[in-house]
């Protein structure tokens, strides 16, 4: 399978919403681990500050990320950004330079 997109996401949290945004994000990990096109979408939380949560995500292509951002499993996060989020979701585009260990460089 080839990697077409990776991106990092970071979530962070109103102190006083850390917890429920904690479940909220938590349910998102098995319905887009399921989508078509995700090869792997990993949930982290920082280790020096729990208010600040890290999605590491793999896709098969732009189209198929593209996609999971307007799945309706992603709604209760969407629609109550300004209550639950102290800052809007960055999301960081990355390109991999390294070779996926196991295959040949392209």
């Amino acid at each position: 399978m080839t990697i077409g997109c990776t991106i990092i996401g970071t979530v962070v949290a109103k102190p006083e919403m850390q917890a429920e945004l904690k479940a909220i994000l938590g349910a998102l990990v098995a319905p887009t681990r399921a989508e078509t096109g995700c090869i792997n979408y990993d949930f982290h939380v920082d280790a020096a500050d729990p208010c600040v949560f890290v999605f590491y995500e793999n896709w098969t292509n732009r189209q198929a990320l593209d996609e999971h951002l307007a799945k309706p499993h992603l709604k209760p996060l969407l629609d109550r950004q300004a209550e639950l989020l102290a800052r809007p979701v960055e999301i960081r585009h990355l390109v991999m330079l390294s070779e996926i260990p196991g295959r040949p460089a392209a």
